[in-house]
């Protein structure tokens, strides 16, 4: 690894990640995040099976180690209407071909931090999404307390879009989720009146959604013990098979790095 004393800057190329990635992904993964993914995830990510990512190596490197990860970011393509922000392209005569670039999860190692790494990773995802003509945008969540995350992203210049009430669950506290998009081939955020309308309508009918999950929940607390089922204790995976689910994480870190 680098050498956090070291003034010579290292010399940092970037490429898909791949099966021989493996290993050095869960490692990763596990001592940047305070959850755990299934092993099935990382499958997906070196094998693409559905996962577009991209890995970030030290060339300049004198061991072996020189075309190891050092960080990385994976994506998923959805379509837009499966989104939480279909309704942003409803201008859009076409809208319900359009497609979005979910990042996943983005993260380097700690004595790489501070070198536009994850800077460059993330325009390497722009440009991805870019290529793609019927793709209108990046987009990602990211939990209200995570400022440096939030900091980051704008400094990308990624859009907030909007607020989710209540989108994650954190040993058993609710915690907000801030939506951030990046647009790509003409996608804008909607700007005339009636998409202002449109775009409330929504947020509000997925606040009452969440509420109604948090009543739900409450009651269930009244029913006794022994009648439950068992609850699994860990995180499975964080892909957005259902974006519009909350994320619930359980772990023994309430930290969550998104």
């Amino acid at each position: 690894m680098l050498d956090p004393r070291s003034e010579i800057y290292p010399t940092i190329e970037y490429r898909p990640i791949q099966p021989s990635d493996l290993e050095v992904l869960e490692k990763i993964h596990l001592s940047l995040f305070p959850i755990r993914y299934e092993r099935e995830f990382f499958l997906n990510v070196v094998n693409g099976n559905g996962v577009i990512s991209w890995g970030a190596v030290d060339t300049s490197r004198s061991d072996e180690g020189r075309d190891e990860l050092i960080g990385f970011v994976t994506t998923r393509m959805i379509a837009a209407k499966d989104s939480e922000i279909e309704d942003l392209f409803r201008y859009n005569n076409s809208h319900k071909d359009l497609t979005l670039l979910y990042i996943l999860t983005l993260g380097v190692v700690d004595s790489y931090r501070n070198l536009g790494i994850a800077s460059s990773l993330v325009r390497e995802v722009i440009k991805h999404a870019a290529s793609v003509s019927n793709c209108r945008g990046v987009y990602l969540h990211v939990i209200s307390y995570n400022q440096p995350a939030i900091n980051f992203y704008k400094k990308m210049l990624f859009k907030l879009v909007r607020r989710l009430p209540m989108f994650y669950y954190i040993r058993g506290q609710h915690y907000d989720s801030y939506l951030f998009v990046y647009y790509v081939n003409g996608g804008r955020t909607p700007c005339s009146p009636l998409e202002i309308v449109t775009s409330f309508v929504v947020d509000f009918r997925a606040f009452l959604k969440m509420l109604v999950g948090k009543i739900w929940r409450k009651e269930e607390k009244s029913i006794p013990r022994w009648s439950r089922c068992k609850e699994s204790t860990t995180l499975l995976t964080s892909q957005n098979n259902n974006s519009n689910n909350k994320r619930i994480i359980a772990g023994e870190d309430s930290r969550c790095h998104v």
